[in-house]
């Protein structure tokens, strides 16, 4: 699985309300989620994710468990996100529901694009390819069939 983006930059410690603010998930439209996507944090960010890489730094993800989160990033076009370290209930989350999550150390540059190849292991940007933790076999095909639900119903 291979793929590439615009690099969005993020800090440390993300975490899923911040993500998206619990004040909208009283609603399960999920058009809604992905307009209001890092509100909190920046309310212009959400616009810049269609086609985006998030690089952020370690613990993406933290906080609570909910769903809406990756939800809400893939819903706004975010292809992958790129961190030192992810919380594992997001990481589990978001391969479950076929958002890409890579494990790397990675500089970001706002607006670089950046590339990456799952399959063979490397993220590149700006002309440098690292290596990237690799995720399992059975991970890799939950990502390709677009999420575990798929994934399940593709293995029946």
């Amino acid at each position: 699985m291979q793929g590439k983006g615009t690099a969005v930059c993020l800090p440390a410690d993300i975490d899923t309300d911040m993500v998206i603010a619990g004040r909208y998930l009283r609603t399960k439209d999920r058009s809604i989620w992905a307009t209001h996507v890092f509100e909190d944090l920046d309310p212009s960010l959400a616009a810049r994710l269609k086609g985006a890489v998030l690089v952020a730094g370690k613990n993406f993800g933290c906080g609570s468990s909910r769903e809406q989160a990756p939800i809400a990033l893939r819903e706004a076009g975010v292809v992958a996100i790129i961190a030192p370290s992810f919380a594992r209930i997001f990481f589990r989350n978001a391969i479950n529901l076929g958002l890409l999550l890579i494990e790397s150390d990675l500089t970001c540059e706002e607006g670089s694009t950046v590339a990456f190849d799952i399959s063979e292991g490397w993220v590149e940007t700006g002309g440098n390819r690292h290596t990237i933790r690799p995720l399992s076999p059975r991970m890799q095909d939950i990502l390709m069939a677009g999420g575990l639900v798929e994934y399940w119903r593709a293995h029946r």
